[in-house]
């Protein structure tokens, strides 16, 4: 027997969804259609967040509870959805998920994609960021609250180097803050002002901060992963669902708000009538571009250059030696 299904308006364009009530979250006993009717009634803000960034889709189609299927090349695709060519360090090429309108994602959550994870530069020039990325990720021994402390630190360097930062909550225990970027310089160049701002956060704070990339050399801190600015990286999109029983949801919020929010609040449940009644609080995120000239100054005035880059990257110029520390017979 066919697969029972529904239609569902999408912007000027009608999306098909199957199986509509398959329970993807049992956390909250929400379906599938629960999932597509969630990013439609967001769909500005995510639009916002991911429109003409090569974006790759994280698919659960069985619910949260079965394995991801995480594909940076799309899949079979009506001609109406659009694409975009993205080079990886390896060298080969792909065409990823390019998001221009809100029936693209209401199609791929039809796939089963729960997180959407977009690049950090646009189409035309998919070779220069507009996003410098601040990924507050908390390690074994400390949560949210430590995050929370790191991130105001963070706001303090940023308002130093007369930046602009947005915060949302990662959705789980962590903390991402966005920084619109002129588009001048390389994904090699941004990565490097992501290592001296996270280098001067963690000279503020160093019993809480940390740019250590080995995990074994962390601690009980909160590690600032300034890989994320690297080719090919990414972090899930603002409003994006995660794959969680619960349905939390990676959620713009106000520096206030950042004060005491919890992010187990923000939900597939609860996000459409936050968004209706207080609309997006990163809506001004693209009315400044900031200069990173400041930053990349503080990273080559630090002195100790560049740190590892993550294993699936060839070795890069510059590089130091990518062995940890525990295995490293030259130490």
């Amino acid at each position: 027997m066919p697969s029972p299904f529904i239609e569902i308006e999408a912007g000027e364009r009608t999306v098909k969804v199957t199986n509509p009530d398959k329970v993807y979250f049992p956390g909250i006993g929400a379906t599938k259609r629960d999932l597509v009717e969630y990013y439609l009634s967001v769909g500005d803000g995510i639009m916002r967040a991911v429109r003409d960034r090569p974006t790759y889709i994280k698919r659960h189609p069985d619910g949260v509870q079965t394995d991801a299927i995480y594909q940076k090349r799309m899949p079979k695709h009506p001609d109406w959805l659009e694409t975009a060519e993205v080079h990886f360090p390896s060298g080969r090429t792909a065409d990823a998920f390019r998001p221009t309108e809100v029936a693209g994602i209401a199609w791929c959550a039809n796939l089963g994609t729960i997180d959407f994870h977009p690049w950090a530069a646009r189409v035309p020039d998919l070779h220069h960021p507009d996003e410098l990325r601040i990924d507050i990720d908390p390690q074994p021994g400390t949560g949210f609250a430590e995050a929370r402390k790191v991130a105001f630190a963070a706001r303090e360097v940023l308002a130093d180097l007369g930046l602009i930062g947005f915060p949302k909550t990662s959705g789980n225990r962590g903390i991402h803050i966005s920084v619109r970027v002129q588009q001048r310089w390389t994904f090699t160049e941004v990565r490097y002002a992501g290592i001296g701002f996270a280098r001067e956060v963690e000279k503020r704070i160093p019993d809480l901060a940390t740019t250590a990339w080995w995990k074994e050399e962390r601690g009980e801190r909160v590690f600032i992963d300034f890989n994320q600015n690297a080719l090919d990286r990414t972090v899930v999109a603002a409003y994006s669902v995660r794959a969680r029983p619960d349905g939390q949801v990676s959620a713009p919020v106000t520096w206030e708000e950042l004060e005491s929010c919890d992010p187990a609040d923000f939900t597939l449940r609860t996000m459409p009538a936050r968004f209706a009644e207080v609309g997006d609080p990163h809506e001004a995120i693209d009315e400044v571009a900031c200069d990173l000239t400041g930053l990349l100054e503080v990273y080559e005035k630090d002195g100790r250059g560049d740190l590892p880059y993550p294993p699936n990257y060839p070795k890069m110029p510059g590089e130091p030696k990518r062995v940890q520390p525990s295995k490293d017979r030259d130490r």
